[in-house]
């Protein structure tokens, strides 16, 4: 979400073991500790246990079929690098696949992933579509930024605005590019840190979209976006990468990020974790559980998507955030 975690927080993976500690599967030297189980692996067994994980996902809410054409939304970063490896892996031969490269201008940061994020794609043979924000909306993240900062009033954080607009982008260009799913690379974390922060907020539309599948109703002008890594920690598929030779842009924060609300829930559930190992795993089915009640309750009636009378993109209300967000900038 801008900005890769620390090594040190895949080395906490390590922590804990003992010089003559074994893997669980076989009798070789274990090199990851999963304090919530607890469970040692070697690295060869922890590769297996990522990629059961992400074939369970899929399998368990029908997230991908035979057939059909599958756009990856890449950033550079682990986690949707990991999401494209692995989606070429088990469904390359069965599936169309696009990367989609977004690039949000910012710069000394965007630019250098997007490279990384293009290498991959030609060595892994996957073709890519790069789109810029300038071209789509006439500004970058780092005018937009600028803009904020001007203002007399308080707008937010970047982050809201760069989230709401690669949105856009992303099921944009999946309706160009005939895509029947749209995968990303939302980790556990992720999620866990969306659905804290929207309970928060007593924002309930946007709490009954996260998991596996995003959204709440199918609409014919939204592709449908999946999550396949949803199930898996964000410290696990930084050490699945490093493990299976994914080259990944790290070590460089978006310059925008310290602003971001989401950093207090980060922080928050970490700690929670770090105290009581199994905690997010734990908060992630107590979710599961009871979204398909609440999608059945009082509460659900009223919230429809339309058609933005502008854009044309999906939407609650006459105008889609993306074009309420653009024209207050323009004010500006």
């Amino acid at each position: 979400m801008g900005c890769e975690i620390s090594p040190s927080t895949v080395r906490t993976l390590r922590q804990g073991l003992k010089k003559h500690d074994t893997c669980l599967k076989c009798n070789r030297k274990a090199r990851v500790l999963l304090p919530y189980g607890p469970q040692k692996f070697c690295e060869k067994h922890f590769v297996e246990l990522i990629e059961k994980r992400f074939r369970k996902t899929v399998r368990r809410y029908s997230l991908i079929k035979p057939a059909e054409k599958l756009i990856v939304a890449v950033s550079g970063g682990k986690d949707s690098l990991t999401a494209l490896y692995l989606t070429k892996k088990f469904f390359g031969e069965s599936n169309r696949i696009t990367a989609l490269l977004i690039d949000e201008g910012i710069r000394g940061y965007r630019d250098k992933a997007l490279k990384l994020a293009s290498k991959n794609c030609d060595e892994w043979n996957i073709p890519y579509k790069v789109v810029k924000f300038k071209d789509e909306f006439g500004l970058t993240m780092g005018s937009i930024y600028k803009k904020i900062k001007r203002a007399k009033v308080n707008l937010g954080s970047p982050c809201a605005f760069c989230g709401t607009l690669r949105r856009t982008v992303m099921n944009r260009y999946a309706k160009r590019l005939h895509a029947d799913k749209l995968i990303t690379g939302h980790n556990l974390d992720d999620e866990l840190q969306s659905i804290l922060m929207n309970a928060c907020d007593n924002d309930l539309a946007r709490f009954l979209r996260c998991g596996p599948v995003s959204g709440i109703k199918s609409f014919k002008q939204f592709v449908q976006r999946i999550k396949p890594l949803c199930e898996i920690p964000e410290n696990e598929i930084m050490l699945y990468a490093d493990y299976v030779g994914i080259e990944y842009h790290s070590g460089y924060c978006c310059p925008f990020r310290g602003e971001a609300k989401r950093n207090a829930y980060r922080r928050l559930i970490d700690s929670l974790e770090e105290q009581y190992p199994g905690t997010k795993f734990s908060l992630w089915n107590f979710y599961m559980q009871i979204k398909p009640l609440l999608l059945k309750s009082k509460a659900f009636d009223g919230f429809a998507l339309n058609e933005c009378k502008r854009c044309g993109e999906p939407s609650t209300a006459e105008l889609c955030d993306t074009c309420r967000k653009l024209a207050l900038l323009r004010k500006l």
